[in-house]
């Protein structure tokens, strides 16, 4: 939010107009591919229907011709007197058999005509079969063509001198025309590659493919992986019922999603059943997506160029003010800027021109109160400490002390003169390593006649590195911490112990004592506060911790982060102060 609100006014408007344009955009193209996508999946409904009604013409006029066929054998009169003869007749069975050839000679889908007499009669068929797997339907309902005319078979096989092949079979029976008595069977058997050939050359959508399936709904002609004679459903399992004469239906979920078309013949009760893959309406979807796609980015540019191009003629003049305004110091006078028109914008400029004046005034009013408040600053602060009047007071009590012999007295304000006088360090910020240590000294000195055999103090710094330069009033802090919360709160005598040493990274400083250390809680609090930044203003007077804070945050201001203070402790055992500063030139140089 607070990011929001410091955008300009050009960014905000922008970007509101933008978006405001950009969602019915969005919503529109959204739009327009749902209903291109509804509209391409109807297309292919529409297509796919118009295709099995063309195969549907095909087979019809197949099964019409065949059914003539049957009829007309049945009252030819050669095919009678064979079948009412007690014995078979050569010559009959050579005419009927060339009969036979002669009317399936220009049919492709005929396979064989068989004429079947009930008697020990020989059959007569005009391909000499070998073998055959066909099973008549008065196998398994004896009454079967009592009640119907003729049967349709589902795919078997038929062996002749040609070789084997599958065929699917017409059967009718063969009454006498003058008694109506039954005197035989007919079979004319239609090849089912001729068939399955059709229905192959029929593909919906590219990838789709068509069925043919019996009033069982098992298959007959398909695709070369689909088996004959098994059932839809064998493929498709929980498929839908085919109501009605024809229709559609879903099936499959997701990428296996499927739509299914289906016709039923009125001749022959075949089912036509179109399946045709959700694939296909993706493949063509995603065409409709890219060409969606392209008309709305082209919109968006458009709209974005001349949204941009309207802000920038709305916002030039304010931009152009806070430009001015922005590169004007704060030292500088604000001159009056040229009213150019007569807008809420040049009424602006009009009012902004009567503030300047006025801001001129005040400006000065300020410099002068403020001159004259660092003038006071200055002047309490000189009556409230003279450095050189401190000096020659401590060094007379210094040698007041000497006169009379008291050596201790005189030890004491000879340090506090020293610790003092390093303190102030006419202004200076840095100074020598060596003179750090000598102000630590000065400060252990005056806490040794405080606190008399209670701490030692030792220092293990390098004589190679003591004329390194370092941020001045570090090390005596630490120290100062270490005795009051570590050292003095234990009965037995305590150590502390100042360490330098230097490598590639700097020079890493550490404070350490043997004191009653810092419980877990305490340790856990005083990192939060060194991992505060070092201008976030908290209370400290209730927790304490302020010397290593300041410290802290001097260390970070002057050498950076990497530089803060790192503290070690366990409760009982002592507490490690530790910090690294960058090598510098020697205070000599």
């Amino acid at each position: 939010m607070k990011r929001w609100l410091g955008k300009s006014l050009k960014h905000k408007l922008s970007i509101l107009i933008i978006i405001a344009t950009l969602v019915p955009l969005l919503f529109l193209g959204l739009f327009s591919y749902n209903l291109a996508s509804d509209l391409t999946e109807e297309k292919a409904k529409i297509s796919g229907m118009n295709t099995l009604r063309q195969l549907e013409a095909y087979l019809a006029t197949m099964v019409k011709d065949v059914e003539n066929m049957s009829l007309f054998l049945i009252g030819h009169n050669g095919v009678q007197n064979y079948l009412k003869s007690p014995e078979g007749d050569f010559v009959q069975q050579t005419s009927i058999i060339n009969f036979l050839t002669n009317l399936a000679f220009s049919k492709d889908y005929i396979a064989n005509i068989i004429i079947e007499p009930l008697g020990a009669k020989p059959p007569i068929s005009h391909k000499s079969l070998t073998g055959s797997d066909f099973i008549d339907i008065t196998e398994s309902v004896p009454d079967y063509y009592d009640e119907q005319p003729k049967w349709w078979s589902g795919v078997h096989q038929q062996w002749s001198f040609d070789g084997v092949r599958k065929v699917i079979t017409l059967s009718r029976p063969i009454r006498s025309t003058d008694k109506y008595k039954l005197i035989g069977k007919e079979q004319i058997n239609l090849d089912q590659a001729v068939i399955a050939g059709e229905i192959r050359q029929a593909v919906l959508e590219k990838s789709g493919f068509v069925l043919l399936l019996d009033e069982q709904n098992r298959i007959l002609a398909g695709p070369p992986e689909w088996e004959t004679n098994f059932l839809i459903s064998d493929y498709y399992p929980d498929i839908g019922p085919f109501e009605g004469v024809s229709g559609f239906l879903d099936y499959g979920e997701g990428a296996e999603k499927k739509t299914i078309l289906y016709k039923t013949m009125s001749s022959g009760n075949w089912k036509l059943v179109g399946i045709i893959p959700s694939e296909e309406y993706r493949s063509q979807n995603r065409y409709f997506l890219t060409l969606t796609a392209v008309a709305v980015s082209a919109a968006i540019l458009f709209v974005i160029i001349f949204v941009l191009f309207i802000i920038q003629k709305i916002t030039n003049p304010l931009s152009q003010l806070t430009s001015f305004l922005k590169h004007k110091s704060p030292e500088e006078s604000l001159p009056a800027i040229p009213v150019k028109s007569i807008d809420e914008v040049g009424q602006l400029i009009i009012s902004y021109n009567k503030l300047s004046s006025r801001i001129v005034k005040l400006t000065d009013e300020v410099k002068r109160n403020e001159s004259l408040k660092k003038e006071a600053d200055m002047h309490a602060l000189q009556i409230q400490m003279n450095p050189h009047f401190l000096y020659n007071t401590l060094s007379s009590i210094h040698w007041l002390a000497l006169m009379n012999h008291d050596n201790k007295i005189a030890e004491m304000v000879g340090s506090l003169s020293d610790f003092l006088r390093f303190s102030l360090n006419n202004g200076q910020e840095y100074c020598s390593i060596e003179q750090e240590i000598i102000h630590v000294k000065n400060y252990v000195s005056i806490q040794s006649i405080r606190y008399p055999n209670k701490f030692l103090f030792q220092v293990n710094v390098s004589a190679a590195i003591q004329e390194q330069l370092t941020l001045k009033l570090l090390l005596q802090p630490l120290v100062e911490n270490a005795m009051l919360h570590g050292i003095l709160k234990r009965e037995e005598q305590g150590c502390i112990t100042i360490s330098a040493e230097c490598d590639e990274q700097g020079i890493h400083f550490t404070v350490t004592d043997d004191g009653i250390g810092i419980t877990p809680e305490r340790l856990k609090w005083l990192r939060t506060q060194l991992s505060e930044h070092p201008d976030h203003k908290k209370e400290h007077s209730v927790h304490g911790g302020y010397g290593l804070r300041n410290v802290h945050n001097r260390l970070v201001l002057h050498y950076g982060k990497e530089a803060g203070l790192h503290i070690d402790s366990r409760e009982g055992k002592g507490t490690r102060v530790m910090f690294t500063i960058p090598c510098t030139e020697s205070a000599n140089n």
